[in-house]
């Protein structure tokens, strides 16, 4: 990747910087290229909200309440009408407003800096379909159908959650491994850490 060279254009060389912290400048990628990335995140975020609806479907018309792994994994109905985890219950215009925002950030800071990798590229993908997943149930219903429960007997209970979730979770964790790997916090560090002139 090459650094921002400064052509008489701020806009330009941030540009540049923020490129080579973190993707690649749309610029140098070739058309092909891009638009395969792309297609790989369309993909992954499309796969994501399909097994998410799907999933949240069958669960809404059967009611379930199943143990699978008694005293550590269930299956049982739930609304959700909060966000993250339960949070910021009864507010359904600010998740929506949320979610939108989410989404329409992922897409502009794809289209700008796509990721130099595939895990960077699938990383997105993830988050991108959980946020729309959970986004469809709110604008649809309301609330966010939640299904999954984590336990351990009695001591301690992981919020219930969904497939969308899972996928915003490991799309994040993926995404920081990615920035890890990329060095973006390492030259953010040292970028912050030089004397300002």
């Amino acid at each position: 990747m090459q650094k921002g060279q400064d052509n008489g254009s701020p806009s330009k060389l941030v540009t540049g910087k923020i490129a080579d912290s973190v993707g690649e400048d749309k610029s140098k990628v070739s058309p092909g290229k891009y638009r395969g990335r792309l297609r790989l995140l369309l993909i992954v975020a499309a796969s994501v909200v399909t097994l998410d609806q799907l999933s949240k479907l069958w669960i809404d018309a059967k009611r379930p309440q199943i143990e699978l792994l008694p005293g550590f994994l269930d299956l049982h109905y739930v609304e959700n009408a909060g966000a993250i985890f339960g949070l910021i219950q009864g507010h359904s215009e600010l998740s929506i407003a949320l979610g939108i925002a989410a989404s329409v950030i992922i897409l502009v800071f794809v289209y700008y800096f796509p990721p130099s990798t595939t895990v960077g590229m699938v990383s997105f993908g993830l988050i991108l379909g959980g946020a729309v997943g959970n986004l469809i149930d709110r604008i649809r219903l309301g609330y966010v159908i939640d299904f999954v429960s984590i336990h351990v007997q009695e001591l301690f209970h992981w919020p219930t959650f969904n497939i969308a979730d899972a996928a915003l979770t490991v799309g994040i964790i993926t995404l920081i491994y990615y920035f890890y790997e990329s060095g973006a916090f390492r030259k953010a560090y040292e970028h912050n850490s030089k004397p300002q002139n």
